[in-house]
């Protein structure tokens, strides 16, 4: 996956984009060293399917065209074959992991 995060004044935007077949705790917790994401996520899926299970067993979908909030302590993944694509505008740790392309 990819994400670009922005900083506007004192607040931060990010857009990602995943591709078929990302999973956090695949791609993203060998990174975080946390069993689940810690992040707590505010946004707007512009495109695909995400799943999402909390880390008590509750699970959820964000569709292209939903805006959601994903509380800390949970995993998620896209589902299907196209890439989800979302706006975030909030996440606790959006540079933990984003890396700079020059």
């Amino acid at each position: 996956g990819k994400g670009y995060v922005v900083h506007l004044a004192e607040a931060t935007a990010a857009k990602s984009t995943l591709e078929p077949g990302w999973r956090w705790s695949n791609s993203v917790k060998p990174i975080a060293g946390t069993d689940t994401c810690e992040a707590h996520h505010v946004g707007y899926a512009l495109a695909g399917t995400l799943h999402v299970r909390s880390d008590e067993g509750e699970d959820m979908e964000v569709h292209a065209g939903e805006a959601y909030e994903i509380l800390p302590g949970h995993d998620a993944w896209v589902v299907g074959d196209q890439v989800f694509s979302g706006l975030e505008f909030q996440s606790a740790t959006a540079e933990r992991y984003a890396k700079k392309e020059r």
